[in-house]
Formats: C-alpha cells, sequence, structure tokens
C-alpha cells in the first residue's frame, strides 16, 4: 500500500492495513511434515480512505489459506459456500 493510505502512530508504528502478514508468519512457523496448512486471518484493518457508501477507514477484512496436495477450486468454492452460510445463514 502507498505510505499516504497508511495511518501512522509513530514514524516507525502503523495500524495494520491488512491482514496478510499472517499468512507469511504461518508459512515461516508451519511442518508440513506434520500435514497440510489450513488457516484463517481474520482483523480489523485500517487505511486512510475518505468514508462513504462503499469505504472506510477501519474495517473488518478475512483472508484464508490452505497448502495441500490435490487441491481444487472445487474444495475453495466449498469452502467459500460454508463460511457464507456460517456467517449468513442459508
Amino acid at each position: 500500500r502507498d505510505m499516504q493510505d497508511t495511518f501512522y502512530i509513530t514514524p516507525e508504528i502503523l495500524m495494520r492495513t491488512q491482514t496478510s502478514p499472517v499468512q507469511a508468519r504461518t508459512l515461516e512457523s508451519h511442518d508440513f511434515n506434520a500435514g497440510p496448512l489450513k488457516m484463517v486471518s481474520p482483523g480489523r484493518v485500517y487505511r486512510r480512505d475518505t468514508d462513504d457508501a462503499t469505504h472506510s477507514h477501519q474495517f473488518h477484512q478475512m483472508e484464508g489459506l490452505v497448502i495441500d496436495k490435490h487441491i481444487t477450486m472445487g474444495d475453495l468454492k466449498g469452502t467459500l459456500l460454508a463460511v457464507a452460510r456460517n456467517l449468513f445463514g442459508e
């Protein structure tokens, strides 16, 4: 993200602009000999946006990551449907 899109607390400390760094830390620490990697990373993120009907300076973001053999787009579709049904009902 551009520096001007970010909220800085101090020159060295900023508010989280995305949840993606969780994936990198999880990849570094995961033991793939123990099995596949399956993770979800929800959280609040903050961006210097002008609030309107489709933008907010603070919102919730959720990312997922699965690394395994024989994963297909069908697995992604099934996972997204299950998440949507759990969050919003049938």
